[in-house]
């Protein structure tokens, strides 16, 4: 006969339940709801990509506005100096490069014809391997003759051209607008939607989320984008130092330093590009492969020296989630979705650092 158990005190606290468990959906309910995301990320890209491009604006801004309300500058008006300078910069960059980009647009059709030559030379082993397996295929066939028939297909609809340009000027205008509502009344749009969270430990969470990404972003954003200006200045003063023409070599090193916002892909776009511009501007060979060489060289001493140095491993990410982020991205969106790509991933890691529980998630991104 087992002993009576003795009821608990009076003054002994009751054992808690344990805490329910979250209920988790099905692998196949996370895989459509992915591939829902995706698609309306795609159909939706319009509004989506203007509205991503003036928040990271703002979020570049805003510390300049900040610096600007100390000597007593209001909100707005640091707004409109902020947005006015931005403009006016991009503006007087565009009319020193519109003469070279359409000069460029209208002599590489011509230039590639004058390219054949130099190509065939360093072609010349694949060449040759061409034509023993064409001799050996035109003496299996017997018959010695082939008919080739060549299509070509060419789309010229004027009014394609006059809708896309339309467009493209209301998008600009979106973004401009975007940014500049964003910088005056976002501050008051997050203060209103964190009001909104039921619980203190959410909104203090939340805030403190809001606060890291508004920091962190902003300087690596203008920490890379001076890392970038360096970048292309070097390319551009060392073309110029090769014989270039200075509107030229500004084209280039413009073009070197947007491409250097996506990783990997970025550099491997403007590696082609300086071979093309060295074989187009140079007859021989040799010069023609100083720019791609000088180009290697400073992405290198950039990759692998200035900026780990200047960001450390604080923004550091996987190489392999970079690439499929910009594989990802790049499909969605294009050329905009390759430069949004480094920092919504960067986003994305430190929402996951401020969040219990997916500190896991987080460190599979480093």
């Amino acid at each position: 006969m087992s002993a009576p158990v003795a009821p608990p005190a009076k003054d002994q606290p009751l054992p808690h339940p344990p805490p329910p468990t979250r209920p988790r959906a099905p692998v196949s309910v996370v895989v459509l709801a992915g591939l829902a995301l995706g698609y309306t990320l795609w159909a939706a890209q319009g509004v989506v990509v203007p509205v991503l491009l003036a928040m990271f604006f703002a979020l570049v801004g805003n510390p300049i506005l900040r610096a600007l309300r100390r000597v007593w500058i209001p909100r707005f008006i640091g707004a409109l100096l902020v947005l006015a300078i931005g403009i006016t910069a991009t503006v007087m960059l565009g009319r020193q490069l519109v003469v070279p980009a359409s000069e460029w647009m209208q002599q590489v059709p011509r230039e590639l014809q004058l390219l054949t030559p130099k190509l065939k030379e360093m072609a010349a082993p694949m060449q040759r391997a061409n034509e023993a397996a064409r001799t050996f295929a035109e003496a299996t066939d017997g018959s010695g003759t082939h008919r080739v028939q060549m299509v070509t297909i060419r789309e010229n609809d004027p009014w394609k051209r006059l809708s896309a340009t339309p467009r493209l000027l209301a998008s600009v205008l979106a973004v401009v607008l975007l940014t500049f509502f964003f910088m005056v009344y976002g501050e008051s749009l997050q203060r209103h939607a964190i009001a909104l969270l039921p619980h203190r430990h959410q909104k203090r969470l939340t805030v403190g989320i809001l606060q890291s990404i508004e920091m962190e972003i902003s300087r690596y954003v203008l920490t890379i984008t001076v890392i970038n200006m360096l970048l292309g200045a070097a390319l551009a003063g060392t073309l110029v130092w090769l014989g270039v023409g200075p509107q030229e070599a500004l084209l280039w090193g413009t073009i070197v330093a947007v491409l250097n916002y996506a990783p990997y892909v970025g550099p491997a776009i403007g590696a082609v590009l300086m071979l093309l511009m060295g074989f187009v501007t140079w007859n021989e060979v040799g010069p023609s492969l100083l720019p791609v060489v000088i180009y290697v060289a400073l992405q290198t001493l950039e990759g692998q020296l200035l900026t780990p140095i200047v960001l450390g491993r604080r923004m550091a990410l996987s190489p392999l989630v970079l690439i499929l982020a910009l594989m990802l991205f790049g499909f969605l969106w294009g050329i905009l979705g390759l430069l949004l790509a480094v920092p919504l991933l960067a986003c994305a890691k430190l929402v996951l650092t401020r969040i219990e529980g997916l500190e896991g998630w987080a460190r599979l991104l480093e």
